[in-house]
């Protein structure tokens, strides 16, 4: 199974879900271990970006959410987990 690794500011956005809004958290930390088990299939809609996002997948928090993380041989690497595609 994949590390998960979490690159900028998303371990911050991570850490501000769990203090703001526990059931987006919850369903964040739900997100991340479904990614670890299947990064291409499952729960969030998973979709593959395109653009200046290319090589990047993205999944649905909520509405306005997006987790968007690399997959590597060894680890999901998690870019954003707040906001719309930045």
């Amino acid at each position: 199974m994949r590390d998960i690794v979490f690159r900028g500011s998303a371990f911050d956005d991570f850490n501000a879900w769990s203090k703001a809004d526990k059931h987006t958290f919850k369903r964040l930390v739900k997100l991340i271990e479904e990614t670890r088990r299947n990064p291409y299939d499952g729960i969030g809609k998973p979709e593959p970006l395109k653009h200046q996002l290319a090589g990047c997948w993205s999944r649905r928090i909520n509405v306005q959410h997006r987790m968007i993380y690399i997959v590597t041989d060894v680890a999901i690497e998690i870019i954003s987990c707040k906001f719309h595609y930045k």
